[in-house]
């Protein structure tokens, strides 16, 4: 968990909508706080033996409150209103950044964002899924849930990145793939399957995070990479909490009971060795620090591609073929400790 005493001055002021229901102690303590910060400045009231202990008395609230969260209050958070997006991602992690369009057979996926950018020292290619920031965005965007024409965009920009040599990074937040009758007919299980298959053997390096929602194939379809890093509060299933509840219980309002049983969390997947790597979110959340929460990111990527482009080819393709192909081993000989960087 970072420190929020080093970050207090990037926490954004929460909305009433955006606010979650175990946040409101959170929100409470705060308000107490600017209140007597605005009645210091505004007299000549030293309050300042009132403020410190409780900025210290929020710290450990914070930390206690988002250390405590239960995965279904994981899944809320991973779908807050004010967290960063896919597109906000990439304003912020990218120095130069041109978006390319279309995949040549149908259309242009406006859920799927393709484009040629700079982080850092790194030339790459970054493959976002986009839900759009208000309702106009959104329905445009299907609300992140992409068309087999936005796979098929993604991968032949991925074929181009490999052609040119260019890294990948690819950014998850879907809670699945679009599953509508037109989807099926223009082939959307064939458009996944074909990029499981293909990103196994392109020869750049690939680097992929689950910023939020990572749902279903809808997320591996971007997915396979050499690293694998999920922010600390996103959540990476085979299905929605709401879906899997509806399929075993019948009512999707055991959502809480289903997603418990999925273990989707980023503590989870990084035990079993899913996920590479967890970027822990500042401040509690990213919904109450983006801009710090974008930056963090920015550095883990720019840290991956450098120890990545390092490696022999080959070397990195082996790799990537084994550690896919390790999970979900049942009965295996105990592999060595991880812990969470």
């Amino acid at each position: 968990m970072a420190d929020s005493r080093t970050t207090r001055s990037t926490t954004r002021s929460l909305k009433p909508h955006e606010v979650l229901d175990f946040e409101k102690p959170i929100l409470e303590l705060e308000a107490k706080i600017a209140e007597l910060e605005a009645l210091s400045t505004d007299t000549s009231l030293k309050l300042a033996g009132e403020i410190t202990p409780l900025k210290a008395r929020l710290d450990r609230l914070v930390e206690e409150v988002f250390r405590a969260i239960s995965p279904w209050q994981q899944v809320q958070v991973a779908r807050a209103a004010g967290r960063p997006l896919a597109e906000d991602f990439t304003e912020g992690i990218a120095d130069e950044l041109l978006e390319i369009h279309g995949d040549r057979a149908f259309k242009d996926d406006y859920a799927m964002l393709t484009a040629l950018a700079r982080i850092g020292e790194h030339r790459v290619l970054i493959v976002a899924q986009r839900k759009g920031r208000d309702t106009k965005e959104k329905i445009r965007a299907n609300f992140g849930c992409a068309h087999p024409e936005g796979y098929r965009k993604a991968l032949r920009k991925m074929r181009l990145a490999e052609k040119f040599g260019l890294p990948i990074v690819s950014l998850i937040n879907t809670p699945g793939a679009y599953p509508g009758i037109g989807a099926e007919e223009r082939g959307q299980a064939w458009a996944i399957a074909e990029n499981l298959q293909a990103m196994f053997a392109l020869r750049v390096p690939i680097v992929s995070v689950v910023v939020s929602e990572g749902g279903s194939g809808g997320a591996l379809g971007i997915g396979i990479a050499d690293r694998v890093l999920m922010m600390e509060h996103a959540y990476y299933s085979v299905i929605s909490p709401e879906g899997c509840a509806a399929i075993l219980w019948g009512d999707a309002k055991r959502a809480p009971d289903a997603a418990k049983a999925l273990r989707l969390s980023s503590q989870d997947l990084f035990k079993f060795g899913v996920v590479d790597l967890v970027l822990s979110e500042p401040v509690g959340a990213a919904h109450r620090a983006p801009a710090r929460a974008i930056q963090e990111m920015k550095r883990a990527i720019e840290c991956q591609l450098t120890e990545l482009k390092a490696l022999p080819l080959a070397e990195l393709l082996e790799a990537r073929a084994k550690k896919f192909r390790a999970m979900g081993t049942l009965f295996a000989e105990a592999a060595p400790a991880r812990s969470a960087r």
